[in-house]
């Protein structure tokens, strides 16, 4: 890691394929994420530390993975920068017992599961997607980064943002929580999670089970939520986003060709014990989406109420 006038940099050379955008898709919330932008062969993402805010851009060549860095906590992300892009991910004992798995274990052979070794940001966003469409969470994801967030420290592209940080998040008030679109649920147990986040960051060091046990602890944190977190916090492969309105649908068809519940989606699952996450995963990468035609959940805009 070297330090220059332009932030600071550091060189890593991965021991494994690295497909940037892949990798750090579950990052982005929707079109228009304020918190992070694609360039031509570049990737730029904000991201709270504990030493306050950074900007992180990473970009690609045949030297390796070059990362540069701005903001207080620029040394911070730079440390994570190998397990952001999967240096600790362990397939170990994953097996594509499925042709739809096996398949995108063949589409995608640089994906990797990221690591942010960050609870916070990633925390806020999974809270705000809590029973209502992404559509409508998305919304109020760029509302609450682009009012009440932190501009992006460093030369970073025009629109770039910070997410609140706890101390910031505790002083919207509550009409502005109405118009960034966000119920009294949610506002309530981002409020929960904002007066304890220094502990729950503790959950990355447990992981697995027992950090999104500790996640939970947290009023309004379920299982869902803590699944959501652990994949992109610690990149849990076996966190399973129980819950989630679509994901039996998703999985039932790909590998039994009927739509399932939860208990029916485990069940199927269970070939992936200990890497069910990652099945999921690879089903995207395959191809294997929502049914374009079907129920779904309706838009509700609570800023109209």
């Amino acid at each position: 890691m070297t330090d220059s006038d332009d932030g600071l940099v550091r060189l890593w050379q991965p021991p494994h394929d690295v497909d940037l955008p892949r990798v750090l898709s579950p990052l982005q919330r929707g079109k228009g994420d304020p918190t992070c932008a694609y360039g031509p062969g570049e990737y730029w993402r904000t991201a709270t530390t504990a030493r306050g805010a950074a900007t992180l851009r990473l970009t690609s060549d045949t030297d390796g993975i070059r990362a540069r860095a701005w903001g207080a906590g620029a040394s911070l992300v730079l440390e994570t920068v190998p397990d952001l892009l999967g240096a600790a991910d362990d397939a170990h004992g994953f097996d594509a017992v499925h042709d739809v798995v096996a398949r995108g274990v063949r589409t995608a052979p640089g994906l990797r599961l990221c690591a942010t070794r960050r609870v916070w940001d990633v925390l806020v966003a999974a809270i705000l997607e809590q029973k209502v469409t992404g559509r409508e969470a998305w919304r109020s994801w760029r509302e609450l980064c682009r009012r009440f967030g932190s501009a992006a420290p460093g030369p970073a592209p025009e629109g770039l943002r910070v997410v609140p940080d706890p101390t910031q998040l505790r002083a919207i008030r509550d009409w502005e929580w109405h118009r960034a679109g966000v119920d009294g649920a949610r506002r309530k147990t981002l409020l929960a999670a904002a007066s304890v986040a220094g502990s729950l960051e503790k959950a990355v060091g447990f992981g697995g089970v027992e950090g999104r046990r500790h996640l939970r602890h947290v009023p309004g944190i379920g299982v869902w939520t803590a699944a959501e977190v652990a994949q992109r916090a610690w990149g849990d492969p076996d966190a399973v986003s129980i819950g989630d309105y679509h994901l039996p649908t998703i999985v039932g068809l790909a590998l039994t060709g009927s739509p399932l519940d939860d208990d029916g989606m485990l069940e199927a699952l269970a070939p992936y014990e200990g890497h069910r996450h990652r099945a999921v995963r690879y089903m995207n990468a395959a191809g294997v989406s929502r049914p374009r035609f079907g129920p779904r959940m309706p838009v509700r805009d609570y800023r109209s109420r």
